[in-house]
């Protein structure tokens, strides 16, 4: 069973609570619990995008499976070329490879970290029927169980995304991840209106000891479905204060406002510095696709003559 300290630092994780572990100080070396705080911090790090203190943190002559896994995410992400990061996914598919020979070194823990984090890479990098088969689809890892549901929901696939959830239900303890997932679905799929969603995401805000940008942009974008938009605006411009230049809030933002009372100029604004600074963003991409569409079946429309009064 965790400690009590590694147990706050699983929970601060799984609430996107990043900035405030990579600020966490390291139990002892030789605390039971140093391995997997560091493992937290480094995936922490990892998760704003700063692959290189991430780098600097884990041990290069580590033995540790699940810290190489983190190493190897972490090159991945901080690749600059192609190359680069085919290097980085080899390394992850020869770990991968390596847990499941009978004499492999490492816990089962370690083992399921490193399943996570290669499958994490792995649909990052589009990959994703060889995420999912390294994930195991009838895994009883929980957090495995989230990719595996995330991965669902990022193809429109929200049955078998909720398939999983149901499946977990069966053997998964009822906590906090459990809960995130079912919010997540229904986020995507709306269910009862948002109700149980907003809930979630309005408790968990409601601890003191919590800051988490990440549950702020979530309970904004939940707020813009349920037409709550100042409300939305509200949560979306304190996430962007406690991580500036979040291209997920920031895009939420750019939503909110083209919804709400904001100027259209102002609106107009903020989507063009958006689609500037963010060009490959899914809803940069996906509305250049749309206008490109317009613009495509507008030029093959041909404007009927005006009809005139016979004499």
């Amino acid at each position: 069973m965790d400690s009590s300290e590694l147990y706050h630092v699983k929970q601060q994780f799984v609430l996107g609570a990043y900035k405030t572990l990579t600020q966490l100080t390291l139990p002892d070396s030789s605390s039971p619990d140093y391995a997997s705080t560091l493992l937290y911090k480094a995936r922490a790090y990892i998760a704003l995008h700063d692959a290189k203190s991430a780098l600097q943190l884990i041990p290069e002559d580590t033995e540790d499976v699940s810290l190489k896994s983190a190493a190897s995410l972490a090159r991945y992400v901080a690749a600059a070329d192609a190359v680069e990061k085919e290097a980085a996914l080899e390394e992850l598919r020869d770990l991968s490879v390596e847990i499941e020979g009978d004499e492999s070194e490492g816990s089962e823990r370690e083992k399921a970290v490193v399943r996570v984090l290669a499958g994490t890479a792995f649909a990052q990098a589009g990959e994703i029927e060889e995420a999912l088969e390294t994930l195991g689809t009838d895994t009883e890892d929980l957090e495995a169980v989230a990719l595996i549901v995330q991965i669902y929901l990022s193809i429109n696939r929200p049955d078998l995304a909720k398939k999983q959830f149901d499946r977990s239900k069966r053997w998964a303890e009822d906590d906090l991840l459990l809960q995130l997932i079912e919010s997540t679905i229904g986020l995507v799929t709306g269910k009862d209106g948002y109700s149980n969603t907003s809930s979630f995401y309005t408790e968990q805000l409601g601890n003191p000891s919590l800051s988490s940008p990440h549950l702020l942009t979530a309970r904004g974008v939940t707020r813009i479905f349920r037409n709550e938009i100042p409300e939305a605006r509200s949560d979306l411009e304190e996430s962007l204060q406690q991580q500036k230049g979040n291209p997920e809030a920031e895009a939420a933002y750019v939503v909110a406002a083209g919804l709400g009372a904001t100027k259209p100029s102002e609106a107009e604004e903020l989507w063009t510095r958006f689609a500037a600074e963010h060009p490959t963003h899914p809803l940069v991409e996906n509305v250049n696709k749309k206008a490109a569409a317009f613009d495509e079946f507008a030029a093959k429309f041909t404007v009927p003559p005006l009809a005139t009064a016979s004499a």
